[in-house]
Protein backbone atom coordinates (compact mmCIF):
# COMPACT_ATOMS: atom_id res chain seq x y z
CA UNK A 1 0.00 0.00 0.00
CA UNK A 2 1.35 3.44 -1.08
CA UNK A 3 2.03 6.10 1.59
CA UNK A 4 -0.60 8.58 0.20
CA UNK A 5 -3.02 5.80 0.31
CA UNK A 6 -2.15 4.67 4.00
CA UNK A 7 -2.56 8.69 5.03
CA UNK A 8 -5.73 8.76 2.89
CA UNK A 9 -7.19 6.02 4.47
CA UNK A 10 -6.09 6.44 8.46
CA UNK A 11 -7.44 10.61 8.24
CA UNK A 12 -10.78 8.35 7.03
CA UNK A 13 -10.45 6.44 10.13
CA UNK A 14 -9.95 9.05 12.12
CA UNK A 15 -12.62 11.54 10.97
CA UNK A 16 -14.99 8.69 11.22
CA UNK A 17 -14.30 7.54 14.48
CA UNK A 18 -14.20 11.26 16.07
CA UNK A 19 -17.39 12.49 14.83
CA UNK A 20 -20.21 12.20 17.03
CA UNK A 21 -22.92 11.87 14.27
CA UNK A 22 -23.02 10.58 10.77
CA UNK A 23 -21.15 12.61 7.93
CA UNK A 24 -21.87 12.92 4.57
CA UNK A 25 -19.53 12.15 1.62
CA UNK A 26 -19.45 15.36 0.75
CA UNK A 27 -18.75 16.40 4.39
CA UNK A 28 -15.87 13.04 3.95
CA UNK A 29 -14.69 14.81 0.66
CA UNK A 30 -13.48 18.15 2.35
CA UNK A 31 -12.50 16.90 5.42
CA UNK A 32 -9.91 13.92 4.10
CA UNK A 33 -6.75 15.59 2.05
CA UNK A 34 -6.35 13.14 -0.97
CA UNK A 35 -9.69 13.05 -2.59
CA UNK A 36 -9.99 14.20 -6.31
CA UNK A 37 -11.62 17.10 -7.19
CA UNK A 38 -13.49 15.52 -10.16
CA UNK A 39 -17.11 13.96 -8.65
CA UNK A 40 -16.92 10.62 -10.37
CA UNK A 41 -12.99 10.14 -9.50
CA UNK A 42 -14.10 10.93 -5.65
CA UNK A 43 -16.93 8.50 -5.77
CA UNK A 44 -14.47 5.84 -7.19
CA UNK A 45 -11.98 6.36 -4.81
CA UNK A 46 -14.25 6.24 -2.04
CA UNK A 47 -16.39 3.32 -2.50
CA UNK A 48 -13.00 1.45 -2.70
CA UNK A 49 -11.69 2.90 0.35
CA UNK A 50 -14.90 1.87 2.02
CA UNK A 51 -14.61 -1.86 0.84
CA UNK A 52 -11.04 -1.59 1.93
CA UNK A 53 -11.46 -0.48 5.68
CA UNK A 54 -14.09 -3.44 6.04
CA UNK A 55 -11.68 -6.01 4.63
CA UNK A 56 -9.38 -4.45 7.17
CA UNK A 57 -12.55 -5.43 9.80
CA UNK A 58 -12.90 -1.17 10.29
CA UNK A 59 -16.63 -1.59 11.62
CA UNK A 60 -18.06 1.24 9.00
CA UNK A 61 -21.55 2.51 9.94
CA UNK A 62 -24.01 3.62 7.16
CA UNK A 63 -26.69 5.69 8.03
CA UNK A 64 -28.71 8.41 8.51
CA UNK A 65 -29.71 11.26 11.43
CA UNK A 66 -31.52 15.19 11.40
CA UNK A 67 -28.59 16.78 12.66
CA UNK A 68 -25.97 15.06 10.34
CA UNK A 69 -26.65 15.37 6.36
CA UNK A 70 -29.51 16.95 5.95
CA UNK A 71 -32.72 14.09 6.97
CA UNK A 72 -32.45 11.37 4.81
CA UNK A 73 -29.09 11.60 3.50
CA UNK A 74 -26.95 8.89 3.70
CA UNK A 75 -24.02 9.34 5.77
CA UNK A 76 -21.17 6.99 7.71
CA UNK A 77 -19.17 6.54 10.88
CA UNK A 78 -17.51 4.41 13.07
CA UNK A 79 -18.99 3.65 16.46
CA UNK A 80 -15.84 3.79 18.75
CA UNK A 81 -17.58 1.07 21.11
CA UNK A 82 -17.26 -1.22 18.13
CA UNK A 83 -13.73 -0.13 17.30
CA UNK A 84 -11.83 -0.46 20.41
CA UNK A 85 -10.11 -3.62 21.61
CA UNK A 86 -11.84 -5.28 24.33
CA UNK A 87 -10.44 -5.43 27.67
CA UNK A 88 -6.44 -7.41 27.13
CA UNK A 89 -4.16 -8.94 29.86
CA UNK A 90 -1.09 -8.52 28.87
CA UNK A 91 1.95 -9.96 30.63
CA UNK A 92 5.02 -7.40 31.89
CA UNK A 93 6.66 -7.86 29.16
CA UNK A 94 4.02 -7.79 26.06
CA UNK A 95 3.12 -4.28 27.96
CA UNK A 96 6.61 -3.31 27.85
CA UNK A 97 6.46 -3.76 24.05
CA UNK A 98 3.43 -2.73 23.23
CA UNK A 99 4.80 0.48 25.16
CA UNK A 100 7.81 0.94 23.16
CA UNK A 101 5.99 0.75 19.99
CA UNK A 102 3.76 3.68 20.97
CA UNK A 103 6.75 5.65 21.42
CA UNK A 104 8.20 4.18 17.87
CA UNK A 105 5.60 6.24 15.77
CA UNK A 106 5.10 9.18 17.91
CA UNK A 107 7.26 11.33 14.96
CA UNK A 108 5.33 9.33 12.01
CA UNK A 109 4.30 11.68 9.67
CA UNK A 110 0.87 10.82 9.59
CA UNK A 111 0.39 11.93 13.04
CA UNK A 112 0.52 15.18 11.48
CA UNK A 113 -1.86 14.24 8.32
CA UNK A 114 -4.70 12.87 11.02
CA UNK A 115 -3.94 15.84 13.13
CA UNK A 116 -4.80 18.38 9.77
CA UNK A 117 -8.02 16.04 9.30
CA UNK A 118 -9.71 16.78 12.46
CA UNK A 119 -8.67 20.64 12.56
CA UNK A 120 -10.80 21.06 9.08
CA UNK A 121 -13.94 18.82 10.53
CA UNK A 122 -14.31 21.27 13.37
CA UNK A 123 -13.91 24.17 10.90
CA UNK A 124 -16.45 23.12 8.77
CA UNK A 125 -18.59 22.73 12.57
CA UNK A 126 -18.39 19.14 12.54
CA UNK A 127 -18.49 18.10 16.38
CA UNK A 128 -15.10 15.58 17.18
CA UNK A 129 -14.42 13.54 20.10
CA UNK A 130 -10.85 14.84 20.88
CA UNK A 131 -10.06 11.70 23.31
CA UNK A 132 -11.29 8.87 20.69
CA UNK A 133 -8.87 10.42 17.93
CA UNK A 134 -6.12 10.13 20.14
CA UNK A 135 -6.37 6.33 20.98
CA UNK A 136 -5.41 5.69 17.47
CA UNK A 137 -2.99 8.45 16.68
CA UNK A 138 0.41 6.85 15.97
CA UNK A 139 3.11 7.78 18.39
CA UNK A 140 6.97 6.90 18.18
CA UNK A 141 9.75 8.44 19.65
CA UNK A 142 12.82 8.17 17.46
CA UNK A 143 14.55 11.33 17.35
CA UNK A 144 17.18 10.91 14.84
CA UNK A 145 16.82 12.86 11.87
CA UNK A 146 17.39 9.12 9.72
CA UNK A 147 14.85 7.35 11.29
CA UNK A 148 11.54 8.49 8.84
CA UNK A 149 13.51 8.05 5.64
CA UNK A 150 15.46 4.64 6.67
CA UNK A 151 11.90 2.69 7.99
CA UNK A 152 10.15 4.16 5.03
CA UNK A 153 12.98 2.38 2.79
CA UNK A 154 12.52 -0.85 4.58
CA UNK A 155 8.94 -0.61 4.02
CA UNK A 156 9.17 0.06 0.40
CA UNK A 157 12.22 -2.36 -0.22
CA UNK A 158 14.21 0.64 -1.76
CA UNK A 159 18.10 1.19 -1.71
CA UNK A 160 18.97 4.38 0.03
CA UNK A 161 22.62 6.91 0.05
CA UNK A 162 23.20 8.87 2.84
CA UNK A 163 26.72 10.55 4.41
CA UNK A 164 28.07 8.43 7.53
CA UNK A 165 30.64 9.56 10.13
CA UNK A 166 32.24 6.78 11.38
CA UNK A 167 33.81 6.40 14.60
CA UNK A 168 37.25 7.99 14.81
CA UNK A 169 36.84 10.00 11.45
CA UNK A 170 36.85 13.91 11.06
CA UNK A 171 34.23 13.66 7.36
CA UNK A 172 31.61 12.10 6.76
CA UNK A 173 31.83 9.21 3.76
CA UNK A 174 28.71 8.32 1.21
CA UNK A 175 27.38 5.03 1.55
CA UNK A 176 25.26 3.27 -0.62
CA UNK A 177 22.76 0.59 1.30
CA UNK A 178 20.06 -1.59 0.55
CA UNK A 179 17.88 -1.83 3.82
CA UNK A 180 16.43 -4.78 5.64
CA UNK A 181 15.12 -3.53 8.58
CA UNK A 182 16.07 -0.50 11.18
CA UNK A 183 16.28 -1.82 14.89
CA UNK A 184 17.08 -0.23 18.29
CA UNK A 185 19.25 -1.35 20.72
CA UNK A 186 20.82 0.13 23.93
CA UNK A 187 18.67 3.09 23.35
CA UNK A 188 20.51 3.54 19.78
CA UNK A 189 19.09 2.60 16.55
CA UNK A 190 20.45 1.40 13.59
CA UNK A 191 20.09 -0.04 10.08
CA UNK A 192 21.03 -3.26 9.04
CA UNK A 193 21.76 -3.86 4.98
CA UNK A 194 23.78 -4.54 2.21
CA UNK A 195 26.36 -2.16 1.55
CA UNK A 196 27.12 -1.93 -1.77
CA UNK A 197 30.28 -0.13 -1.31
CA UNK A 198 31.90 -2.98 0.64
CA UNK A 199 30.03 -5.69 -0.84
CA UNK A 200 28.97 -7.02 2.27
CA UNK A 201 26.43 -7.12 5.10
CA UNK A 202 26.69 -4.10 7.17
CA UNK A 203 25.45 -1.98 10.52
CA UNK A 204 25.17 1.98 10.55
CA UNK A 205 24.12 3.43 13.66
CA UNK A 206 21.59 6.38 12.64
CA UNK A 207 23.27 9.03 14.63
CA UNK A 208 26.42 9.10 12.71
CA UNK A 209 24.30 9.57 9.64
CA UNK A 210 24.82 13.21 8.34
CA UNK A 211 22.35 15.17 5.93
CA UNK A 212 19.14 13.51 4.04
CA UNK A 213 19.04 10.15 3.00
CA UNK A 214 17.66 9.90 -0.81
CA UNK A 215 16.53 7.28 -2.48
CA UNK A 216 19.10 5.15 -4.55
CA UNK A 217 16.87 2.95 -6.95
CA UNK A 218 13.16 2.35 -7.06
CA UNK A 219 11.45 0.66 -4.36
CA UNK A 220 10.78 -3.01 -4.67
CA UNK A 221 14.47 -4.08 -5.19
CA UNK A 222 15.73 -4.88 -2.11
CA UNK A 223 14.56 -8.35 -0.47
CA UNK A 224 15.85 -9.48 2.52
CA UNK A 225 17.76 -12.77 2.20
CA UNK A 226 15.57 -15.80 4.01
CA UNK A 227 16.81 -16.21 7.45
CA UNK A 228 18.39 -13.59 7.94
CA UNK A 229 18.07 -12.40 11.55
CA UNK A 230 18.29 -8.56 11.49
CA UNK A 231 17.35 -7.82 15.31
CA UNK A 232 20.45 -10.48 15.67
CA UNK A 233 22.81 -8.82 12.98
CA UNK A 234 22.16 -5.21 14.93
CA UNK A 235 23.57 -6.60 17.98
CA UNK A 236 26.39 -8.51 16.97
CA UNK A 237 27.32 -6.18 14.07
CA UNK A 238 26.72 -2.82 16.43
CA UNK A 239 28.79 -0.76 18.44
CA UNK A 240 31.60 -3.03 20.45
CA UNK A 241 32.05 -2.18 23.79
CA UNK A 242 34.96 0.29 23.16
CA UNK A 243 38.26 0.64 25.40
CA UNK A 244 38.25 4.04 27.17
CA UNK A 245 40.34 7.34 25.38
CA UNK A 246 41.93 9.85 26.59
CA UNK A 247 40.73 13.41 25.69
CA UNK A 248 42.91 16.51 26.09
CA UNK A 249 40.95 20.14 27.03
CA UNK A 250 41.41 23.35 28.09
CA UNK A 251 39.13 24.68 31.16
CA UNK A 252 38.38 27.95 31.65
CA UNK A 253 40.01 28.73 35.19
CA UNK A 254 37.12 28.67 38.14
CA UNK A 255 34.75 27.03 35.75
CA UNK A 256 33.76 23.49 34.09
CA UNK A 257 33.61 22.14 37.97
CA UNK A 258 31.84 18.98 36.99
CA UNK A 259 34.78 18.39 34.52
CA UNK A 260 37.81 19.26 37.04
CA UNK A 261 36.35 16.36 39.06
CA UNK A 262 35.58 13.90 36.22
CA UNK A 263 39.54 14.94 34.94
CA UNK A 264 42.71 12.75 35.66
CA UNK A 265 44.78 15.77 36.18
CA UNK A 266 44.33 19.52 35.45
CA UNK A 267 47.73 22.09 35.08
CA UNK A 268 47.75 25.43 33.81
CA UNK A 269 48.34 26.31 30.66
CA UNK A 270 49.41 29.76 29.71
CA UNK A 271 50.76 29.00 26.28
CA UNK A 272 49.47 30.31 23.09
CA UNK A 273 47.33 33.58 24.31
CA UNK A 274 45.79 31.26 26.89
CA UNK A 275 46.27 33.16 30.16
CA UNK A 276 43.36 32.11 32.21
CA UNK A 277 42.39 28.81 31.25
CA UNK A 278 43.87 25.17 32.32
CA UNK A 279 44.92 22.26 30.71
CA UNK A 280 42.80 18.73 31.74
CA UNK A 281 42.61 14.59 30.18
CA UNK A 282 39.64 13.32 30.43
CA UNK A 283 38.16 9.56 29.76
CA UNK A 284 35.72 8.63 27.47
CA UNK A 285 34.21 5.35 25.59
CA UNK A 286 31.11 7.07 23.00
CA UNK A 287 31.66 10.28 21.00
CA UNK A 288 28.13 10.91 20.51
CA UNK A 289 27.41 10.57 23.87
CA UNK A 290 30.42 12.49 25.17
CA UNK A 291 30.03 15.27 22.69
CA UNK A 292 26.60 16.73 23.72
CA UNK A 293 28.14 16.78 27.21
CA UNK A 294 31.00 18.55 26.57
CA UNK A 295 28.95 21.25 24.49
CA UNK A 296 27.38 22.22 28.00
CA UNK A 297 29.58 24.14 28.97
CA UNK A 298 29.97 26.07 26.03
CA UNK A 299 32.73 28.61 26.12
CA UNK A 300 34.07 27.28 28.75
CA UNK A 301 35.42 23.92 27.43
CA UNK A 302 37.94 23.57 24.51
CA UNK A 303 38.67 20.51 22.92
CA UNK A 304 42.18 19.77 21.86
CA UNK A 305 42.02 16.11 20.96
CA UNK A 306 41.25 13.25 19.49
CA UNK A 307 40.28 15.06 16.15
CA UNK A 308 36.77 13.20 15.97
CA UNK A 309 35.54 14.18 19.44
CA UNK A 310 36.53 17.59 18.95
CA UNK A 311 34.96 17.82 15.57
CA UNK A 312 31.89 16.80 17.45
CA UNK A 313 31.46 19.20 19.79
CA UNK A 314 32.34 21.59 17.10
CA UNK A 315 29.02 20.60 15.07
CA UNK A 316 27.19 20.79 19.05
CA UNK A 317 28.46 24.31 19.16
CA UNK A 318 27.77 25.79 15.65
CA UNK A 319 24.47 23.63 15.89
CA UNK A 320 23.49 25.93 18.93
CA UNK A 321 24.60 29.27 17.67
CA UNK A 322 22.65 28.93 14.49
CA UNK A 323 19.53 27.95 16.79
CA UNK A 324 20.05 30.61 19.65
CA UNK A 325 19.95 34.63 19.55
CA UNK A 326 23.21 36.15 19.85
CA UNK A 327 22.86 37.03 23.71
CA UNK A 328 27.04 38.56 23.48
CA UNK A 329 28.79 35.43 24.32
CA UNK A 330 28.94 34.61 20.38
CA UNK A 331 32.59 35.36 20.51
CA UNK A 332 33.45 33.03 22.69
CA UNK A 333 30.82 30.41 21.55
CA UNK A 334 32.89 30.77 18.01
CA UNK A 335 36.37 30.31 20.20
CA UNK A 336 35.36 27.15 21.36
CA UNK A 337 33.90 26.07 18.04
CA UNK A 338 37.32 26.52 16.14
Amino acid sequence: MSRRKTERLLNLVVCLLATRRYLTAEQIRRAVPGYPDSDEAFKRMFERDKEELRELGVPLEVGSDQQGGGGEEIGYRIPPQAYELPDLHLTPDEAAVLGLAARVWQRASMADAASGALLKLRAAGVETDATTAAGIEPRVGAEDPAFPALWEAVRDGRPVTFGYQGVGRTSAARRHLEPWGVVSRRGRWYVVGHDRDRGQTRVFRLSRITGEVRPDGPPGTVTVPAGVDVRRLAFDMGDPVTEPRPAAVRLRAGAAQGLRRWARDVRPSGAGGWDGWDEATLTFRDVDRFAPYLARFADDVVVLDPPDLREAVIQQLKAILAAAPDDGRAGDMDKAAT
